[in-house]
């Protein structure tokens, strides 16, 4: 598997547990916003799997949890080996994903080597592709929502509320989120060359609104 780089210690990534954050490099997506795009290319330096092992070995008595994350996680060989490998040390494991591959999602999950998965629900279906950067296949993001509610594992999806996204698109998304556990709405963090942040207010009367709709919807990042 191809690491790009991980966090030592998290207090957030994983809720209510200590976790080790893996970032594995390349993307099928091109969000603007994205603040990982330098483990985006093909040619970056990568890490030693056998020193991250090393160190979640050494780690066990502190450690409960490892996230993989990216770029997009799910492209990458091996994804399944690492996630077992990190099973048998003891370690809890969730994965980060935008939802294109419904398929290896499944797999996974059937193969019990999930125990939480966040999905990033870029945008309303009509504005996907525009906000992603790139054409998608819609048929995937919405087999990977439907597969997530009823996979029996613990679950989250969330929206990064970016300028390019007003507050009929993000409730839009309520129609896709409708009946899901656990829905956030992020604020987006200004990177160079990009619009500011919608204030405070247009967030929050937002998820005010995702609530009737979705039935869920909590604000991260104010």
């Amino acid at each position: 598997m191809r690491i790009a780089g991980y966090a030592k210690t998290s207090f957030v990534d994983y809720p209510g547990e200590i976790a080790c954050v893996v970032f594995t490099a390349g993307c099928n997506m091109r969000c603007a916003y994205c603040h990982n795009k330098h483990i985006l290319a093909g040619d970056i330096p990568l890490k030693s799997q056998k020193e991250l092992f090393a160190y979640l070995t050494k780690r066990r008595d502190v450690l409960q949890a490892v996230v993989v994350t990216g770029g997009e996680p799910t492209l990458q060989d091996g994804l399944a080996d690492f996630l077992r490998s990190v099973k048998e040390l003891g370690y809890h494991t969730k994965l980060d994903t935008n939802g294109t591959n419904p398929l290896t999602l499944k797999a996974l999950a059937e193969g019990g080597l999930l125990d939480y998965i966040a999905m990033d629900v870029k945008a309303p279906l009509y504005k996907y592709g525009e906000t992603a950067g790139v054409p998608v296949n819609l048929n995937a993001i919405t087999a990977s929502i439907d597969f997530i509610k009823h996979s029996g594992i613990a679950y989250e999806f969330r929206t990064t509320f970016a300028p390019s996204l007003g507050t009929e698109d993000v409730c839009a998304i309520g129609g896709l989120v409708k009946g899901a556990r656990a829905y956030y709405l992020q604020q987006y963090r200004q990177v160079s060359g990009q619009p500011p942040p919608h204030d405070a207010a247009t967030i929050l009367e937002a998820a005010c609104k995702l609530r009737a709709l979705a039935g869920v919807c909590e604000v991260r990042g104010l």
